[in-house]
């Protein structure tokens, strides 16, 4: 009886190998036989272009324009920036690719948040990396930190889309992800229904820094990284707990941002 048990596991490890040998080769077979659709538009993707998102869907995404702020990164219209109120003052610098609420980026959003096209994430990154900063920031920034889910939020989502995005976008950056270095300390409810007011009370008190990285974070100059910034509150009280723990220097960095009245929004 020994020895057939034996043989079983022996052949069921042999299948397992042969599968994973073949499964580079099964999935790039599948890419040729089965057409790829834009997760944004639906349209069968051109052979020419790689990943999940058309190069028209791209096209459609709303850049912020400029002028733009130095500081905060948002533009600049006929008067002077209003988004740097929001803003910590142990915060050096924010950055954003896009508007939400207008062009594609919204939807590129939902495709990873909520319809768990992972894929997204790393063309996602791409564009985050092309937005410029100040030298100083370019300089300093030590690692970047994501913004922690919940653990409802995670189990129910299955993956942390901030951290995706942190971890595409700091191989292009040179610098780690330090994913552990922030964790929500209480459950929060979700932004997304909230008025501006209870965004705030919503999250004040809701993330924590572990004792264990404190000396690590102490002099640090840390990106936090998000999908999208609406009101700030989250990034805020982000900050707020890295900068209580010892960082020196905290700065944002988001694909998407929330217009404010008056924004311009095309290019």
């Amino acid at each position: 009886m020994g020895s057939v048990e034996e043989g079983s596991r022996a052949r069921l490890s042999f299948s397992s190998t042969v599968v994973e040998a073949l499964r580079p080769a099964l999935s790039a077979a599948a890419d040729l036989l089965l057409p790829v659709a834009c997760v944004v538009c639906d349209r069968l993707m051109p052979p020419e272009e790689s990943g999940i998102v058309c190069g028209h869907c791209w096209s459609r995404v709303r850049e912020l324009p400029h002028p733009r702020c130095q500081r905060c990164g948002h533009p600049i219209g006929k008067h002077s920036c209003r988004w740097c109120a929001a803003v910590p003052p142990f915060v050096r610098a924010a950055r954003s690719y896009c508007w939400m609420g207008t062009g594609t980026g919204e939807e590129i959003v939902y495709a990873l948040k909520y319809e768990g096209w992972r894929r997204v994430a790393e063309a996602v990154a791409l564009r985050m990396a092309r937005v410029s900063w100040l030298a100083d920031v370019e300089e300093e920034r030590t690692a970047v930190i994501p913004v922690p889910l919940s653990r409802s939020r995670l189990r129910e989502r299955g993956f942390n889309q901030s951290l995706l995005l942190a971890a595409a976008l700091a191989p292009l950056w040179n610098i780690p992800v330090w994913e552990d270095f922030l964790v929500r300390a209480v459950g929060a409810r979700s932004q997304t229904e909230l008025t501006p007011g209870e965004r705030l009370s919503n999250v004040a008190g809701a993330f924590a820094v572990p004792r264990s990285v404190v000396n690590s974070l102490r002099g640090a100059h840390v990106v936090i990284v998000d999908d999208v910034v609406t009101t700030g509150a989250t990034l805020r009280a982000c900050s707020s707990a890295l900068f209580a723990a010892g960082a020196r220097t905290i700065s944002y960095m988001t694909f998407g941002r929330a217009p404010s009245s008056g924004d311009r929004l095309i290019p």
